[in-house]
């Protein structure tokens, strides 16, 4: 298969992956939760993606890391520029949808990601690996080519109130409400709407996506549609990986802002609202 002539679907199933996890071409990265997960069972040839290395970690905390940590993440990993990327985790999307974003930002544009993750794959009959492939290491040169996917604090205020705008909190409702507080303020940025990140999964224990053109629906009925541009988060941008991924999946602009309420709730500048 030429995978420059037929090129894989941004959302791919397990049976469509199952033959080709043996192309030259395709890579596939596995960002689990936890690393046990991993060495408990993978997709056959899967890489081991860290998810603290996602984060900028320091000063920075869980923003995108510097070109420097993420020149040396992808190389480590044996990435090249012109493969063919595909992502999975074990939870449904969230640290997936996190790195395919950060894929999407530097302009890696060849990636999927697989539908469901482990889960769907073992329930489709799969089998898992607990070998760790050999990686020889690559001179992938990170540069960011898209920063309009990202949108800092400051502009993202600056944006408040535009008729051109929607914020997703995709947090959990008591989250958003200010019932529960993770930071120094609880509530949400003025103007946003929830839409839980759990809310794009499928109610089975597969782990799949939702009907896109239901979700669709969902989120248009709360003014997440086209037209506007659309900035995500959560509590860090994990949660948040995932529906930046549905949104682009729907065809959204789909902007992520990385700090997330752990940057908004801890910074007394910023405007909250709890209505």
């Amino acid at each position: 298969m030429n995978l420059d002539q037929n090129r894989l679907p941004r959302l791919i199933q397990p049976e469509a992956l199952a033959s080709l996890l043996e192309h030259p071409d395709i890579v596939v990265l596995c960002v689990p939760t936890a690393i046990e997960h991993f060495r408990q069972g993978h997709l056959p040839g899967a890489i081991y993606v860290d998810h603290t290395a996602l984060l900028a970690g320091g000063e920075r905390g869980n923003k995108l890391p510097s070109v420097a940590q993420l020149s040396d993440l992808l190389s480590t990993l044996g990435v090249t520029p012109d493969q063919h990327i595909v992502v999975y985790d074990d939870e449904g999307g969230g640290w997936a949808g996190r790195l395919i974003w950060t894929l999407a930002v530097i302009g890696h544009e060849r990636w999927s990601y697989l539908d469901g993750g482990v889960v769907a794959w073992q329930a489709a009959g799969y089998p898992v690996s607990t070998e760790e492939p050999s990686i020889e290491p690559t001179d992938y040169v990170v540069t960011i080519r898209h920063p309009e996917l990202m949108v800092s604090a400051d502009h993202l205020r600056e944006l408040l109130g535009a008729e051109d705008l929607a914020i997703w909190d995709a947090r959990a409702p008591e989250e958003f409400s200010g019932e529960k507080v993770l930071a120094a303020r609880g509530g949400h940025i003025p103007g946003a709407v929830n839409y839980e990140w759990t809310k794009t999964m499928m109610p089975s224990a597969d782990k799949g996506l939702r009907d896109l053109d239901i979700i669709r629906q969902e989120l248009a009925a709360l003014g997440i549609a086209p037209g506007k541009t659309i900035v995500t988060h959560c509590q860090t941008h994990h949660r948040s990986g995932l529906t930046w991924l549905v949104g682009t999946l729907l065809g959204l602009k789909m902007q992520a802002y990385d700090g997330s309420w752990k940057e908004w709730g801890n910074r007394a500048d910023l405007p909250v609202s709890r209505e």
